[in-house]
Order: C-alpha cells, then sequence, then structure tokens
C-alpha cells in the first residue's frame, strides 16, 4: 500500500465520520413540528394559507380538504389556479362550493421574467389579508393540528419564517432510491445548530413546500418578486432572511405534513434535475467536484472489498480500510432511513440511491446548460453562468 492511497483512504472515514457527527447533531438541532408546545400566545395572528396550482388535479382535492380540517381559530384559505389545463379548477370550484372559508383565485398570464409558481405566490401574498404567510404546494397533506403547531413553533422560536420538511411518503421504487437523498443531505451536510447562531445565509435551507412568513419579514426581503427567476426560490428566501439578520428555523413535519411528490422515476428525474445545478450557483467545477467526490466515498470502499474478495492487488489493510468506511456508511445512510421514516432495509441500497442521484446531477447539470429544463408545461430559461473575475491591469 502506497502511503497516498493509505491516507486517501483515512480521509474518506474522516469524511464519514464528520458526516455522522453532523447527523447526529441535527438530531437535536432538527426538531419536529409536534416538539413545540401549546396552546398558543394570544391573540392568536391570522394565518393566510396560500396554495398556487398548476395542473394539480390528482393532488389537490386531498390538499385542500385537509388545509379545512384545521383546528387553528383563525385563518383564511387562498388557492390560485396557475392556468391548469386538466381539471384541477373543475375540482376547486367544486370544493368551493362545500365550503365557503375556500376562496379560488384565477391567475394572471405569466410576465416576461418570472418562473410560474413565484408569479401565483406573489398574486396570493397580494391578496391575502393575515398577518402571518403560510405558503404550501399542493402535494403536501395535513394534519388538523399541522398549522397550530406551525404558529406555535414560530412564537417559540421567535422566528420571522418557519419552514417544515414534510413526512416523504415513498411508493416506487424510484422514489424509493432517490428520493431520501433529500433528507440525508441536509442531515449530514448541514448542522442545523451551527447554521442558527452564525445566520450565514450561506447555511440556509428549507423547503418550499411548506414556509410560514410573518408577513413584516416576508415584505422586508422583497417576497417572491425577489427571487422571481431563482429556481430555488425556497433557499434564496431564506438566505435574504438571514442576510437580514432575521431568524429562520427548518423543522421536521412529522407527524403532521406528509407529502409524496413524485410517482414514478420520470417525475423523480425531472422534479430534482430541475434544481439540482441551481442550489450549487451554477458553478460547473463546485458540481462536479462535489458530486464525483461523493461517488468516490461510497462506492470506491465497495470496489477495494471486492478487489480483496477476488484475491486481486490489494493489501489486507486496504481491505480493512474499505470495510471501515462501508460501516460508517451504512450507520450514516440507516441513521437517515430511521431518523425520516423510510424502510430501513433501504439502508443497504446505498450505493444504488448515490448513483442514481448521480446521474441525476448529471442530467440537471447538461439540461440547465442547454437550455431544456421544464416544469409543469413550461421550459426554464437558462440560467447566466457564475464569471470569474477579471483582472484589470
Amino acid at each position: 500500500m502506497t502511503a497516498f492511497w493509505y491516507y486517501h483512504q483515512i480521509s474518506l472515514l474522516y469524511f464519514l465520520g464528520v458526516l455522522l457527527l453532523i447527523a447526529l447533531g441535527n438530531l437535536w438541532a432538527w426538531r419536529r413540528l409536534s416538539a413545540y408546545a401549546l396552546p398558543l400566545a394570544q391573540p392568536t395572528p391570522r394565518v393566510s394559507v396560500l396554495v398556487p396550482v398548476r395542473d394539480e388535479v390528482a393532488n389537490v382535492g386531498p390538499c385542500v380538504r385537509s388545509l379545512l380540517a384545521q383546528d387553528y381559530p383563525d385563518y383564511e384559505l387562498l388557492v390560485l389556479d396557475d392556468q391548469s389545463g386538466d381539471g384541477t379548477v373543475d375540482v376547486l370550484l367544486s370544493l368551493a362550493q362545500e365550503d365557503s372559508r375556500l376562496r379560488v383565485l384565477p391567475g394572471e398570464p405569466l410576465p416576461v421574467g418570472w418562473l410560474g409558481k413565484h408569479w401565483a405566490c406573489h398574486q396570493l401574498a397580494s391578496t391575502a389579508d393575515g398577518e402571518l404567510l403560510l405558503f404550501v404546494d399542493a402535494d403536501t397533506r395535513h394534519a388538523p393540528q399541522a398549522v397550530t403547531h406551525a404558529v406555535a413553533a414560530l412564537q417559540t422560536e421567535g422566528a420571522d419564517l418557519i419552514s417544515v420538511f414534510p413526512r416523504q411518503e415513498v411508493g416506487s421504487w424510484a422514489e424509493r432510491l432517490v428520493v431520501p437523498i433529500l433528507q440525508w443531505s441536509l442531515s449530514s451536510f448541514l448542522p442545523l445548530g451551527v447554521a442558527y447562531r452564525l445566520r450565514q445565509p450561506q447555511l440556509s435551507a428549507a423547503s418550499g413546500q411548506f414556509m410560514l412568513f410573518r408577513r413584516a419579514g416576508y415584505e422586508l426581503v422583497g417576497g417572491h418578486a425577489a427571487v422571481r427567476q431563482n429556481s430555488v426560490d425556497d433557499v434564496a428566501l431564506t438566505r435574504a432572511v438571514g442576510a437580514r439578520g432575521l431568524r429562520w428555523r427548518l423543522l421536521d413535519g412529522h407527524p403532521y405534513v406528509y407529502c409524496r411528490m413524485y410517482h414514478s422515476f420520470r417525475e423523480v428525474y425531472d422534479g430534482l434535475s430541475k434544481n439540482l445545478f441551481a442550489l450549487f450557483g451554477y458553478s460547473v467545477p463546485l458540481y462536479l467536484f462535489v458530486w464525483l467526490w461523493l461517488l468516490m466515498v461510497f462506492w470506491e470502499p465497495l470496489v477495494v472489498l471486492a478487489l480483496g474478495a477476488l484475491g486481486r492487488s490489494v493489501t489486507p489493510q486496504n481491505v480493512i480500510l474499505g470495510a471501515w468506511a462501508m460501516v460508517l456508511s451504512l450507520l450514516l445512510w440507516g441513521f437517515t432511513y430511521w431518523r425520516f421514516g423510510f424502510p430501513l432495509y433501504l439502508t443497504f441500497l446505498y450505493p444504488v440511491t448515490v448513483l442514481f442521484a448521480v446521474v441525476t446531477a448529471m442530467g440537471s447539470m447538461v439540461l440547465t446548460l442547454l437550455g431544456r429544463t421544464t416544469w409543469k408545461g413550461r421550459r426554464l430559461a437558462r440560467p447566466r453562468l457564475p464569471q470569474a473575475p477579471v483582472e484589470h491591469r
């Protein structure tokens, strides 16, 4: 074994150990929505629950019914239809006839320079009259206590933004193998306790599926108008909140907020590919380094063990270090699956999850660079890539 390879394998072990420590720390810092005690401080602020929808005929009914069943004492429910063509409007109008608390708004045509969901959210916020603004996606489901606990969290934390990561439901094999990468990446790479203390915009995370703002904070950062062309608006808004010195918190929605985002590999691929490259600021070198590094971290030990089993040119020390790396990987992924309610047997399939994630990530970069990324029938504009600074003489 060369010294370089020995220290390289040791570096993998240290890296995996740090990720595991971050994940364990987030067990405390990434609190569950149910952790916030009731009753609410009085008087209770009025909440505007805002739902942008486009072609959500299969989801909008269950979502809206769950929101109409909330036990919160003072809220309004506004749903804006963003020019759906699949029967979404018919479902909404039928629900509005059953319950007068639901207001269905027709969306205005999409202006130049806006992304569709952002424009819909902007219109909803402009119409709402609540002191608190709760944006939720149409594919979410909410227990009757969800809004009450979210407001309790906002009050307890003294926060200007509470973002709730829904408990993800997975059905198809594509969902089981790929969707957990979202929770794993946040849990393993972002030490939330540190992020809350430092308040650095770069150390920000959120889920756009459930975001509860104080209206004053939302307007201070410019709302969705300020991120109108940013495909990761949830993260961009959270960074803007932090940049203004405001408080944000990320919570686990269990057991009050659930979501099934995708139903097939095609949906998983399309949904993740539109955002992954954007999350890295469209930096090609950084993006390639991160994903290729992750591929090496989780696949190299398996290759070493396979070579050792075949009697190829690896030393017993190589095999021991590779085995320890695999053990740490199993602990890290198993912890994520246990923490966020995924089937534990998926732990042993983590190499496949990593491989699928890398393939999806590369597809995200290629599609974005070619300007071929689409969502909900609309093509997303090709972004401007970051430019290296020019030295002036």
